[in-house]
């Protein structure tokens, strides 16, 4: 037997209503803040993600799935949703078309990452990306959006950590302090922070190790090596925040995973999902767009993990039980299929969710399948009113019965679910 690939999970019918009720709140709040909808196809080539994201960033150096095509072009199953989206965004002119765009996206991705709960090789996630705009304002409605998007969900423990990380030259200066100051401490570094600090130091922040916990506790922070406009944007944002009713908590050590940020950066968590335990993150990044041969344009946008949600909405219990079941079950009482089959037709033309056995079961076992999928009605063919024209109609929650016309039934179904 063939099974699944390690790392990936097939959803299957009784777990798709969270999908759906999840995805269709997504949808609600960003048409709510007028984002427009974008879809990428869920590969690109190498160079895209190799300069977008990094050479130095862990989703370039370890995790990406690439390979090469028959016409010798290097492709890779995307990983992330930005460098598509900015990719496009320049591909099609869309400054051209207005100023600013405020994009969304549902979408698979792909990480050849260790799998463990909540996280995935392939997984999927909802975001934006809002172009054309250096507004701290704008950074602030990505925030609000995330948060109102999780909390609309019913989620309750989540906590929301924002930082900034200044213009390219304040990070620079801040790069050169910090490495100035892990200097004596390398022999204490792991090897992957080792690796690190000779390319993207500041990912050693990130670092789960202890060693290097120990060793960061003590390291500067980029709040000291701001200017007075990153300093003043930051404190927008955080007003903003405040009179938004979005509680907040300042994390000086916040990174995030990517080269391509600049000033705010934010993550929202959730205390119920282990070590994995972010839901979603994002912040600015004004230099992207230019950098992957667009117009000098700035951006900013997040992206949320919809598994990780799941499994928080899941371990707080926060999926609410709904009555969900269909209209009526069609049970034959004889081998005549095509008149059952003439009701289940009409009912479903007024749009109805019925369903009829096909398996020329026993009416017991009709019966059971009726139960099983929650029938509201059920209505019984080929009896002894059959040569009248008839069919017999039960409620199954007050078990009272009649015998009508299946015509009379399909016409006045709606008068009859009330």
């Amino acid at each position: 037997m063939i099974k699944l690939i390690a790392g990936t999970k097939d959803v299957l019918p009784n777990e798709i209503g969270k999908w759906y009720f999840i995805e269709s709140k997504v949808r609600e709040l960003f048409q709510l803040f007028n984002y427009g909808e974008i879809r990428t196809p869920v590969f690109e080539e190498t160079a895209l993600f190799a300069r977008g994201i990094g050479e130095e960033t862990d989703i370039v150096s370890k995790e990406m799935y690439t390979f090469t095509d028959r016409g010798g072009t290097s492709i890779t199953l995307k990983p992330e949703m930005t460098a598509s989206v900015v990719r496009a965004f320049i591909e099609h002119t869309l400054d051209a078309k207005q100023s600013l765009n405020k994009l969304f996206y549902i979408s698979p991705m792909f990480r050849q990452e260790r799998p463990q709960a909540g996280r995935l090789r392939q997984f999927h996630q909802f975001g934006a990306e809002a172009l054309g705009s250096v507004s701290p304002f704008l950074d602030a409605e990505i925030i609000i959006i995330a948060y109102r998007i999780l909390s609309e969900l019913g989620l309750k423990q989540t906590s929301v950590k924002i930082n900034t990380l200044g213009k390219p030259p304040e990070r620079e200066n801040f790069k050169a302090a910090l490495k100035d100051f892990l200097t004596p401490h390398i022999g204490k570094l792991s090897e992957d922070s080792k690796k690190r600090f000779g390319g993207n130091i500041l990912r050693i922040f990130d670092s789960k190790d202890e060693r290097d916990i120990e060793v960061m506790s003590n390291a500067p922070i980029i709040l000291g090596y701001l200017e007075e406009g990153s300093r003043q944007h930051f404190e927008t944002v955080k007003t903003i925040l405040t009179n938004s009713n979005v509680p907040f908590e300042i994390e000086p050590k916040l990174v995030r995973g990517l080269d391509y940020y600049t000033d705010t950066t934010f993550e929202i968590l959730s205390g119920k999902v282990g070590s994995q335990n972010a839901l979603c993150g994002g912040g600015r990044y004004d230099d992207l767009i230019e950098s992957l041969g667009g117009k000098n344009t700035p951006g900013v946008g997040f992206a949320a993990g919809i598994e990780r949600i799941i499994l928080a909405l899941d371990n707080e219990n926060r999926f609410q039980q709904t009555e969900s079941g269909i209209d009526f079950y069609i049970i034959r009482l004889n081998d005549n299929e095509e008149a059952a089959y003439r009701v289940v037709s009409g009912l479903r033309e007024k749009k109805l969710i019925a369903e009829l056995d096909y398996l020329k079961r026993s009416v017991k076992a009709q019966m059971r399948e009726a139960n099983k999928f929650n029938a509201k009605f059920v209505i019984f063919t080929g009896g002894e009113e059959e040569k009248d024209g008839k069919v017999t109609l039960k409620n199954m929650k007050t078990g009272e019965q009649q015998i009508i016309e299946p015509g009379s039934i399909i016409e006045n179904a709606n008068n009859i679910l009330r």
